[in-house]
């Protein structure tokens, strides 16, 4: 991962390679590298292949009619990306943007989205048995379907989320319906 900067904008680059299919939700996932954030008190991981780079928040420009999550688009190298707040997506209390909030720029379905949250950790390697199947709960009461496991190191307790589930969703409005023949 290498650290440039860029007109006073802060830039990850990741390794953005092939995209590499997630396991089924529910499922545990396989062992591999994945970049640590924060929501609120809670941390979470996502596969570090999904992502394109890490940039600070800038207020993007609102889209009429949007979601409440859906914050808006910016120009990022002349590409318009929608920038989603993880934090209203995924029912977690409203937090001020500061200057540890951040958008991870994410590569899914050869789409580009950025995701707003409230800071980023750091890179884990996690292999497989230290991530555990995601809890089942019951669907009317909480929607799992996009949490991949948990991976449990030392004290600290990752959710792991499919975040191309998650961006490519129906509710989310981001990507075209696929329809199966």
């Amino acid at each position: 991962m290498e650290i440039v900067q860029q007109t006073g904008t802060q830039v990850v680059q990741a390794n953005s390679g092939a995209l590499v299919p997630q396991g089924a939700a529910n499922a545990a996932p396989a062992s591999g590298e994945y970049l640590t954030f924060r929501l609120g008190q809670e941390e979470y991981g996502i596969d570090i292949l999904k992502v394109q780079e890490i940039r600070s928040y800038e207020q993007p420009t609102r889209i009429a009619n949007a979601p409440d999550f859906i914050k808006g688009v910016v120009n990022l190298r002349g590409v318009i990306v929608p920038i989603v707040d993880l934090r209203l997506k995924l029912g977690c209390a409203t937090a001020e943007y500061n200057s540890f909030t951040v958008v991870i720029v994410l590569n899914v379905k050869n789409r580009v989205v950025g995701a707003v949250v409230d800071s980023v950790s750091d890179v884990l390697e996690l292999n497989r048995d230290v991530i555990r199947p995601a809890p089942e709960l019951s669907a009317s009461t909480v929607n799992t379907s996009f949490i991949m496991g948990i991976g449990a190191v030392a004290e600290r307790m990752l959710i792991l989320i499919d975040i191309e589930g998650l961006m490519s969703s129906a509710d989310m409005g981001l990507m075209d319906a696929v329809t199966i023949a």
